[in-house]
């Protein structure tokens, strides 16, 4: 089934939903003024619409989940290789609303950067938008819907780049004696082209915590110091020898497929231990950024003190955990882990971390959000990010769409 034209205005404001996996309040409903909340239900759009093998892209519909789309691609010979930690439950275009990054960004990119073309239903008309591999007709407008997070329109069908599903797959695990020395190993990758299908660099603390089981694996031995993931799947094979090189140059020293393999077996357990957690009155979230290679470290620290500075202010002193997971030539992204002590009210305890750490991200000059999104969570620093200019610009994009106001309300845009 393809999707019909323009939406039809309803008497309250509301959004899509399939996945439900936003975790900055991207679909939490909100009236907006309405007097209901509608939500739209896309299971329904659920199709492998076309391949096109031989220019290696594909039509999906906006209702796939994860899985379901890696497995109707695999009998076609192809994956997408988008794998976020929301893989088992997000869906298609969830990805595309949210600008998501996988865990394999480092061999196949955002998805954002995947995506070739896409229809998009808004209460003003429908958009078909992208119809080659690059152009210079005018501002890229598929750009104003990917991350559009449903405030501008529901996205109903994206066509995207894929990749022959991968023969060979191999892994290895890599021990950096700091923080410092294993990101400085990540930059010479990603600007020398040697980048592995999955790069991951955990901090002495996340180590630690996460990975020390690890050791004594796979022929190598985990003592300290930080610990790489490198996995590699398809042409990135014929990387591995040069990659190994710049890292071993760079201090690393190797520790098998062993830690790797394990991390691999257990990546989308995390966010299924949070609730459980705090019934036990343990307090466990998550935020993320994106900074330029010389603030890294900068922005890592101001976020980091930051949250401590608060929970310690509220009697419940943290620990801060940190991975780099996405890389870029001109920078990385940064994933702080945060545990501490459940307070009397751990929602308002989270946000007054989460605040302290949203302003030590601006003050920085890093982004919001890398790839969570806006939603509600980060509306209040997109300002600061983007200048009061580019929310206008955003406000008259949406008044144009969306002239009654009804799509996502109270989300994105300041």
């Amino acid at each position: 089934m393809r999707a019909a034209g323009a939406l039809r205005r309803a008497p309250g404001g509301g959004g899509p939903l399939w996945g439900g996996t936003s975790v900055v309040g991207g679909v939490e409903p909100e009236r907006g003024g309405f007097g209901s909340v509608v939500a739209l239900d896309l299971r329904r759009l659920d199709g492998l619409l076309e391949v096109d093998a031989e220019s290696q892209t594909a039509t999906l519909q906006a209702g796939l989940r994860g899985p379901e789309a890696e497995e109707l691609l695999a009998g076609r010979g192809f994956t997408l290789g988008h794998f976020p930690q929301s893989f088992e439950h997000a869906s298609i275009g969830g990805f595309a609303a949210t600008r998501s990054s996988g865990q394999a960004s480092a061999g196949y990119g955002r998805f954002d950067g995947m995506v070739v073309r896409l229809r998009v239903a808004t209460p003003s008309g429908e958009l078909d938008l992208g119809r080659a591999p690059a152009s210079a007709a005018g501002p890229d407008l598929r750009q104003l819907f990917l991350g559009s997070e449903g405030a501008l329109g529901i996205i109903t069908e994206v066509t995207v780049r894929v990749h022959p599903k991968p023969r060979e797959v191999e892994a290895e695990a890599w021990s950096f004696p700091d923080f410092a020395t294993g990101t400085k190993a990540l930059r010479l990758l990603a600007q020398d082209g040697a980048l592995p299908t999955v790069a991951r660099l955990s901090d002495e603390a996340e180590t630690m915590i996460n990975l020390a089981t690890a050791r004594d694996v796979g022929g190598g031995e985990q003592s300290g110091g930080c610990l790489l993931i490198t996995r590699y799947e398809g042409g990135r094979i014929a990387v591995r020898e040069r990659t190994r090189e710049l890292l071993a140059e760079a201090g690393g020293a190797s520790l098998g497929a062993g830690p790797a393999e394990k991390w691999d077996h257990g990546r989308y357990h995390g966010p299924y231990l949070r609730d459980a957690l705090l019934d036990v009155n343990a307090l466990v979230e998550t935020l993320e950024t994106a900074s330029t290679w010389s603030r890294l470290e900068e922005t890592r620290n101001a976020v980091r003190d930051s949250l401590t500075e608060s929970l310690q202010a509220q009697g419940t002193a943290p620990l801060v955990m940190c991975h780099i997971s996405h890389v870029y030539p001109t920078g990385a992204s940064l994933y702080f882990t945060v545990a501490c002590g459940r307070g009397e009210d751990p929602v308002a305890q989270w946000h007054e971390a989460k605040r302290a750490a949203g302003d030590a991200i601006s003050r920085s000059g890093a982004t919001i959000t890398h790839h969570h999104a806006v939603g509600l969570d980060h509306r209040e620093w997109l300002t600061d990010e983007i200048g009061e200019l580019g929310v206008a610009v955003l406000r008259a994009v949406k008044s144009t769409v969306d002239p009654s106001g009804v799509l996502n309300p109270g989300k994105l845009i300041p």
